[in-house]
């Protein structure tokens, strides 16, 4: 696990030791991000000590899974199992495509949380807790007052990288565009700031991966996200 040079490479390690530190739950050995944004969590190497410490995060977990994103499926610290895994697809994009003009969403914020929630609750995006919409800017579209789509941002890995994520539709919104429109609106936004986009996919979802790929993303790698609870 610390062979890895490129930020990407362990998005959440890089994450929880940088830019969002501030969110970083445990100890120099393993950290887990603040539960209410989500499940993610590393150790900072393979050794006892920090595998010791990964299985402490797992076990104050309560019986939740604590995910683990690297590029190998990880073997489960002693006190813990492995729930399931998963291989993802890892995608950046060095030149994403821009916004069409008058197709922007509008920004979420408080007043929308109980929308965002319902809404990723029955499309599972991705995890989702009380506190995910605060990782970073979240935009939506509207059928009159209703939230019918949204995406936003979630893990900053390092000074030069922004995850879009949160990307999720209703139903009967699907077909109309409304992902691309977010997704392009969210990219543009992170370089401004002077970011690259980049975002994951479960890598059996050839839709989602296409659609990405027609919006200026490419596929860097294979992750793994490896699943973990605390043995019974």
């Amino acid at each position: 696990m610390n062979g890895a040079d490129h930020p990407l490479d362990r998005p959440v390690w890089n994450a929880l030791t940088g830019p969002q530190a501030h969110l970083a739950v445990g100890s120099a050995a393993a950290w887990r991000i603040d539960p209410g944004y989500g499940p993610f969590a590393a150790a900072r190497d393979a050794g006892a000590e920090a595998q010791a410490a990964l299985a402490a995060l797992v076990r104050d977990a309560g019986g939740a899974e604590v995910w683990l994103i690297e590029t190998a499926e990880q073997p489960a610290p002693p006190g813990t199992r492995v729930a399931r895994t998963a291989a993802l697809a890892q995608l950046v994009a060095h030149s994403p495509v821009p916004p069409r003009d008058g197709e922007a969403g509008e920004p979420l914020g408080e007043q929308d949380a109980a929308a965002m929630t319902a809404l990723a609750e029955a499309t599972q995006p991705g995890p989702w807790g009380p506190k995910t919409r605060l990782y970073g800017p979240f935009h939506g579209l509207r059928d009159g007052a209703r939230l019918a789509a949204m995406a936003g941002q979630r893990l900053r890995p390092g000074q030069q990288f922004a995850e879009v994520s949160g990307v999720c539709t209703w139903p009967e919104y699907r077909g109309q565009g409304m992902a691309g429109r977010l997704i392009r609106q969210v990219a543009a936004g992170i370089v401004a700031r002077g970011d690259t986009p980049f975002l994951h996919s479960y890598a059996g979802n050839a839709a989602a991966i296409g659609l990405y790929q027609s919006l200026g993303f490419v596929i860097r790698r294979e992750l793994v996200v490896t699943m973990l609870v605390a043995a019974d």
